[in-house]
């Protein structure tokens, strides 16, 4: 049986890099996925209506049971993919362009601007990510689009970081120097000779981070900096549920959610570092 199960773990049937670690990734997150897209249908309520009594324990008419307003908790949370995951793709897609542009550029170009972005980097890196957050989103006032703006300032120079690291290693190799010697423009040696070869680190560190957005998006709503009520926004709904304690299937169907997909994000990480990496086994 354990022979069985290592034969089919490494064997020609499936990739060296997808464990069951990648493999139980994949499905969370198609899971929600398949929610973001299709919550309408797979929820039984709507997550605005009252649909039973008020802090109904889970039953067979509602699997999690209702909340203060009579509203399944069920269906709010399957509604509750549709804000946070397209919300943390967007932030991280948003940082990555930033933070990656920019760190590229004060790679390639050194001095003056190179300096400026790193310093920039620096002063919003010594700020701890949930403190910074917490003080634009409260400047800029509630609500996910302000989450979604304090998040990338929170983001971006980390692969602003990391991207110049990797420019700065890669421009030094010979097939650069190459390149240039054979009368390549700046512009060229930099996208067709450099770049390519950099997105590696910072496809897996933004595959990590989708989850830590949707943790921190929840965190902002959890003390009102986020989403608004009635949104059926993960965080908001554990915060509506810490005011409930004996009504523990409040908050439980959120605080899953999110425990299953920075799990689900973290499992792929891992599994696209195992990809990339040649010296995995």
């Amino acid at each position: 049986m354990r022979a069985a199960a290592r034969s089919f773990a490494t064997g020609p049937l499936r990739p060296r890099w997808l464990k069951l670690p990648m493999a139980c990734g994949l499905v969370i997150l198609g899971f929600w996925l398949l929610a973001t897209f299709a919550a309408p249908l797979m929820a039984p309520y709507d997550p605005l209506d009252l649909a039973g009594r008020r802090l109904q324990p889970p039953s067979a008419a509602h699997w999690l049971g209702t909340d203060a307003l009579g509203r399944d908790v069920w269906s709010r949370t399957l509604h509750g993919a549709v804000h946070s995951l397209p919300l943390a793709l967007a932030v991280v897609a948003t940082a990555v362009a930033i933070g990656a542009g920019l760190g590229a550029l004060a790679g390639y170009m050194g001095g003056v601007f190179s300096g400026v972005i790193m310093r920039l980097a620096d002063v919003t890196l010594s700020f701890p990510p949930m403190l910074l957050a917490m003080a634009v989103a409260a400047s800029l006032g509630p609500g996910l689009g302000n989450a979604a703006i304090a998040m990338v300032i929170v983001w971006w120079p980390v692969y602003a970081r990391l991207m110049r690291a990797q420019v700065l290693e890669v421009r030094e190799r010979e097939h650069v120097e190459a390149a240039r010697a054979a009368g390549a423009g700046r512009v060229r040696v930099l996208t067709r000779h450099i770049l390519p070869l950099c997105w590696t680190p910072v496809l897996i560190s933004a595959t990590m981070d989708l989850g830590q957005v949707i943790l921190l998006a929840a965190s902002l709503s959890f003390i009102g900096l986020g989403a608004t009520p009635p949104t059926p926004e993960w965080g908001a709904m554990i915060s509506d549920g810490a005011s409930q304690f004996y009504s523990w299937w409040v908050a439980l169907g959120p605080g899953l959610a999110i425990l299953s997909i920075v799990l689900g994000f973290n499992f792929i990480g891992d599994g696209l570092h195992d990809y990339f990496d040649p010296r995995s086994e």
